[in-house]
């Protein structure tokens, strides 16, 4: 199983998650120039070499317009980071790292204070945010759903902080596009990288207290603790927020777990860093592999039938494969009095023991089923279809523990094989240049 797991001892940030995504491509360059491609207003990418504590990484730097927002650094190793509020104002906190957001430190109910970037006072609801994302951003159609999902976690947590409606959030305009940019880039890094599981780290959020325009607030801010309900979070020692409610929900809605690193063989690392330096590298660390999870145990159900007729030994095996089971197969076996027998083996999840033993207890002639418990190692098998001269032909990929094999479906096959009179090992050169 393709398994990307999350270190995030130092917090989390769009632009760390998705540099740190990004060295675990072949060709990250390229990725960035695709980035590029997209067409968000006035965004540039541009990937950076960085150093923390000796560990080489990369820094996503985002231009807006031409230039890299840079940090007010109030609190010495801080940066502003972009919230929204029910007035159509952005929230801008400091936060642990820098990673080059506007620097107006605005909390305001009202225009007196400057929106940081050229003096601007647009803003963004979620419904424009929306428009720019499927109607401007040259960006596959399920990527676009998983921006917007993530953005939606984002909004539902800025309505819960300051009590309105998510309808009246509104997102500062140079805001919108730098989390545009991070959110895009990570999911569509995500989707080229396609782990079968993502697994996160227990989430550094920093602690201590964070000052903005309306007064000090706790760390993690209100939106950021909002969006991490049930994910395993700690303070540790640094001073600040070191999560931002980007980052926290990227991690969100991409998780399928949160732990410690699984059993995982490793075929590749990422660092993505943020501005700032610590006595801990300032980094999130991402690695991808196949995890331990490729073995797993399972139920082997087993019973012994000596009146039974091959045709209902059949319909009784065709019945458990429809209730869910992973494998049903027979052996003969010699029984009491010398009378021959079929031993019928049933595998299946745990989770479907139960419902196996009433099938096979309803069609077969059994009175008693035993139950062993095995471990099992299996390659991840993925299907692909094949475009050829003679129509569409499937392919079954099996990979893992230095493994592959390819098969090729039979039924496509032998519809090539019918429609040109021909046999499947025919069929079979015809599509892969090699008999079967």
């Amino acid at each position: 199983m393709k398994t990307l797991y999350l270190e995030c001892g130092m917090g989390a940030a769009g632009d760390m998650l998705a540099a740190a995504l990004l060295e675990l491509l072949p060709d990250p360059d390229g990725f960035v120039e695709e980035l590029n491609a997209l067409g968000i207003p006035g965004v540039r990418f541009e990937r950076e070499a960085s150093v923390k504590c000796g560990i080489t990484g990369t820094h996503m730097a985002v231009t807006i317009n031409g230039e890299e927002e840079e940090s007010c650094d109030h609190h010495g190793h801080s940066h502003s980071h972009e919230h929204a509020d029910g007035h159509g104002h952005s929230h801008e906190y400091a936060h642990g790292h820098d990673h080059g957001h506007v620097c107006s430190h605005e909390y305001a109910d009202d225009h007196s204070h400057s929106h940081g970037h050229a003096g601007s006072h647009h803003h963004s609801s979620l419904h424009d945010i929306e428009h720019i994302v499927r109607g401007h951003l040259s960006l596959p159609a399920k990527v676009q759903e998983d921006v917007m999902a993530v953005y939606s976690l984002i909004a539902e947590a800025e309505s819960h902080a300051h009590g309105v409606p998510v309808t009246e959030i509104h997102f500062h305009e140079v805001g919108t596009m730098d989390a545009v940019a991070d959110i895009a880039a990570v999911c569509l890094l995500m989707d080229r990288l396609a782990p079968d599981e993502v697994v996160v780290s227990p989430v550094h959020v920093g602690s201590g207290q964070v000052r903005c325009a309306h007064g000090i607030l706790p760390v993690p801010a209100p939106a950021t603790a909002f969006i991490l309900q049930g994910v395993p979070v700690y303070g540790g020692s640094v001073r600040g927020e070191l999560c931002t409610p980007t980052g926290a929900a990227l991690l969100k809605y991409f998780a399928t777990g949160f732990g410690s690193m699984p059993v995982m063989r490793t075929r590749a690392v990422g660092y993505g860093m943020g501005k700032k330096d610590f006595e801990a590298a300032n980094c999130i660390r991402a690695m991808l592999g196949e995890s331990g999870q490729a073995e797993d145990e399972i139920c082997e159900l087993g019973c012994n039938v000596d009146d039974m007729t091959g045709e209902a030994i059949g319909f009784a095996m065709d019945r458990l494969f429809a209730a869910g089971a992973l494998d049903v197969y027979t052996v003969p076996i010699g029984m009491k009095k010398s009378r021959p027998g079929v031993l019928i083996h049933v595998m299946c999840h745990e989770a479907d023991k139960e419902t196996m033993i009433e099938n096979m207890f309803k069609y077969t002639t059994t009175i008693g089923i035993r139950e062993n418990r095995l471990r099992r190692y299996v390659l991840d098998r993925r299907i692909e279809t094949l475009e050829t001269p003679y129509g569409a032909v499937r392919c079954k990929i099996s990979s893992g523990y230095g493994a592959e094999r390819r098969k090729y479906e039979h039924e496509d096959l032998a519809r090539i094989a019918k429609e040109r009179g021909i046999s499947i090992s025919e069929a079979a050169l015809l599509v892969t240049g090699q008999r079967l």
